[in-house]
């Protein structure tokens, strides 16, 4: 997973598109704000730390023919989330790509104003919410979430979001929150016929995700680890690839598509997971 950076490629132009990329103030999401601004897009960029966002737009600006937008939302806020969807739709009749990238590793269980446990809400549900209020821009349209190949320590169950039917591990919430990335895709292409929804790994990339806990230090300083201009390369690949050598709902490692293991690769639960998340951030009417 942390071989050679790969070789330059000639990429297609996004000249004419409207790309919205969360998460986009650091790591994978700047990465791909910056690349999808340099081949022509309207990049909206999303992020909730304001001197950041910033400073990407800034760059953006530089280095953009089309000019940039930028949005502060803090996911732990629902009604952040809200009002972002509701910013993008006034502005866009048309998103092609929402890339949903932003998330985090959380040290201890915290409890969101919105009542939800920090990395569920910031990982899933508040990504679930602008997908669904922003369902109809999304036609003809792309969604890709950002998951990891943690997954597989993750122990989704819809009925017990919180998760307060066990002790708190940061490494499994983390990894239930990537799952639930994953079976969001898969019930998305069920659902969303006019949408082209994917999931994706993006290896073991140096960014700051974890801050303030153990993993941090490794994902921060580990020599081996991807740069996150390499991790970026799927989703810029999935962003911009024939729609008709994409397969739907998959979960991509390096621009193929990757077994799923265990529960995630069940649609029974993907339905209940999807279930469980309009009930509850009560948005029923927007799916």
């Amino acid at each position: 997973m942390t071989g050679p950076e790969p070789a330059v490629r000639t990429e297609p132009g996004l000249t004419g598109h409207t790309v919205v990329v969360t998460g986009a103030t650091s790591g994978i999401g700047r990465a791909a704000a910056l690349e999808f601004g340099r081949r022509g897009a309207t990049v909206v960029a999303v992020g909730r730390d304001p001197e950041r966002l910033g400073s990407v737009v800034s760059e953006l600006t530089e280095i953009s023919a089309a000019p940039p937008y930028g949005i502060r939302a803090d996911f732990a806020r629902l009604d952040d989330v809200r009002e972002l969807g509701a910013r993008l739709r006034e502005r866009f009749e048309h998103i092609d790509v929402l890339a949903s990238n932003a998330g985090g590793m959380f040290r201890s269980r915290i409890t969101t104003p919105d009542g939800f446990e920090t990395t569920i809400q910031t990982n899933h549900l508040a990504g679930f919410l602008l997908a669904c209020s922003l369902r109809d821009r999304l036609a003809g349209g792309r969604l890709i979430l950002t998951s990891s190949g943690a997954y597989t320590e993750g122990r989704l169950d819809p009925g017990d979001l919180n998760a307060e039917r066990a002790p708190f591990s940061s490494g499994r919430a983390y990894g239930t929150s990537k799952q639930a990335n994953i079976l969001f895709a898969a019930e998305a292409a069920r659902r969303w016929p006019d949408v082209l929804p994917v999931s994706f790994h993006p290896g073991q990339v140096r960014t700051l995700v974890g801050r303030g806990t153990i993993a941090s230090w490794y994902f921060r300083y580990n020599p081996f680890l991807r740069s996150p201009e390499r991790g970026a390369d799927t989703l810029l690949w999935l962003a911009t690839a024939p729609e008709d050598r994409i397969e739907r709902g998959a979960y991509y490692f390096d621009r193929r598509p990757a077994p799923i293991e265990g529960p995630t690769a069940e649609p029974d639960l993907a339905a209940r997971l999807w279930d469980a998340s309009a009930a509850a951030i009560s948005e029923r009417e927007s799916l």
